[in-house]
């Protein structure tokens, strides 16, 4: 008995000490739920403080924030009105006046996550919505907009709507430091039972050739998804296009391709070809919502996880995980555990998974089914590095430069210099502070090594009795996270 313990325990200390050093680790942050309804400026800005507080205790690196769920706005726009799950009222602004995504954005970055901005491209109008402002689009132009199932619905089949959000989406960049540019899994709507999409006209008119309706619903998204990629890179190449798409691409019964599953499609009922899109890199990572348990009987995880492993690896690769369906089901090889531990193991196993974005981020904040403690004490717990995209830019910025330590009136801090660089590819925006005990070999890829990963030019050391020796290295990163070589300094601390 005293030695399978033994065992037992060696084999959780190794899974725990199995960090990442380059991990996206991602939580999405909605307001569409009506979450923050009714909360003053203040009462909001504490939310939000207190759930990124805790998600970067949790390890989180990135954050992906709602801002235009309905051609709406959570941020100053001179295009669309305020949206009504701020204010309640859409155009009205807030009072007392913010805005949200400046906030966001600062307060991310203060925390050392990324924040990427997330929008519905084509949504106009929500079931619940019931009073759009005199600037929406549906109201400038009826005609652009269909209606189907309680919503309002951008036509992907019309130019000047791609074109329009585009627009919007230029307009964000322009106006703010965000890291990513976001879509979820709303094109063509989810199909609602009696209920047909209406754009036979626009299809009889506008077929370019094409003969079959779904091949052109898919021919539109297409040109609306290159389209944006096109805009994103043109405007601030350096921000990553994500696209989070329903977690079945095709069902074996419809394509031999297809995953052994019997759900709803991207492909034939959302006309999404996100594999075409990968394949041709017009987006910059991919994040499948496989909501479902392992075992589930027409979407089971562990079918999904392998074949968006096996298909979707021509571009970083994330997972979309549920957490309260993952911690509501038992592990079929372990029910005396919830599915986290086999999902982070499947996680390990997939070469081309990258990183994780939990749905939502509130229910890992409250920590159902200790969720939130699993990430900051064994999944998590060491900082990571976002995921390296070499096709956006591969190269490493230069060195920190003058690294040395001082005394201050604070404490023994390690001071350096940014690197010399020019423009963006060049110059660095953050550093990785490694340490090393006396005799450890020196393991830059060994993420439990990394003390801190900061945007200053600062680390203030763990001073005791200056007996003890110690490796404190310093690299630089740039806004793609290349990392630099490092510097080395012996201190006795």
């Amino acid at each position: 008995m005293r030695k399978t313990t033994i065992l037992l325990l060696l084999l959780v200390a190794l899974a725990t000490s199995a960090q990442t050093k380059r991990e996206f680790r991602g939580a999405w942050i909605q307001c569409v739920n009506g979450q923050f309804l009714g909360m003053s400026t203040e009462t909001m800005q504490k939310t939000l403080s207190y759930q990124l507080d805790e998600l970067q205790k949790d390890g989180a690196n990135a954050i992906i924030f709602q801002v235009r769920p309905e051609c709406d706005a959570l941020y100053q726009s001179s295009i669309e009105p305020w949206s009504r799950f701020l204010t309640g009222q859409q155009g009205k602004a807030p009072s007392p006046y913010w805005d949200p995504l400046q906030w966001m954005i600062d307060q991310c970055h203060k925390r050392g996550m990324e924040l990427h901005a997330w929008i519905n491209p084509y949504r106009a109008k929500t079931k619940t919505t019931t009073q759009l402002a005199s600037n929406h689009i549906a109201i400038k132009h009826p005609e652009r907009v269909f209606a189907y199932d309680g919503q309002f619905i951008m036509n992907p089949a019309i130019e000047e709507n791609r074109t329009y959000i585009c627009n919007v989406v230029g307009d964000i960049l322009r106006r703010y430091d965000v890291d990513g540019l976001h879509i979820d899994d709303y094109f063509y709507p989810y199909p609602a039972a009696g209920q047909t999409i209406p754009d036979s006209r626009q299809y009889s008119e506008m077929k370019n050739g094409i003969n079959n309706i779904g091949d052109w619903r898919r021919y539109n998204v297409n040109l609306f998804i290159q389209q944006l990629h096109d805009t994103i890179s043109s405007v601030k190449p350096w921000v990553k296009f994500g696209v989070s798409p329903f977690g079945i691409y095709r069902n074996k019964k419809s394509s031999p391709m297809g995953s052994e599953t019997r759900g709803l499609q991207n492909y034939d009922d959302l006309y999404a070809d996100v594999l075409l899109w990968i394949n041709n890199g017009w987006i910059d990572y991919c994040v499948p919502q496989i909501y479902w348990q392992i075992g589930h009987p027409t979407a089971d995880y562990k079918t999904l996880i392998e074949w968006w492993n096996r298909y979707a690896g021509g571009r970083p690769l994330f997972i979309g995980e549920d957490v309260e369906r993952t911690v509501k089901y038992p592990d079929p090889q372990n029910p005396n555990s919830h599915q986290l531990p086999a999902k982070m193991a499947l996680h390990q196993q997939m070469h081309n998974v990258g990183g994780t974005v939990l749905w939502y981020a509130k229910a890992a904040v409250d920590n159902v089914g200790n969720y939130g403690t699993l990430l900051r004490n064994k999944y998590w717990r060491t900082p990571a590095l976002q995921p390296r995209m070499p096709f956006i830019d591969s190269k490493a910025p230069k060195k920190p430069r003058k690294v040395k330590p001082v005394w201050t009136a604070d404490g023994y801090i390690l001071f350096w210099t940014a690197p010399s660089g020019k423009g963006w590819k060049d110059e660095a925006t953050k550093y990785v502070v490694y340490r090393f005990a006396k005799g450890e070999k020196i393991d830059f890829n060994k993420a439990e090594n990394i003390v801190a990963i900061t945007s200053d030019t600062f680390y203030k050391l763990p001073y005791d009795n200056g007996k003890t020796t110690y490796t404190y290295a310093v690299s630089a990163l740039d806004r793609m996270q290349n990392e630099s070589k490092t510097v080395k300094k012996k201190l006795k601390l």
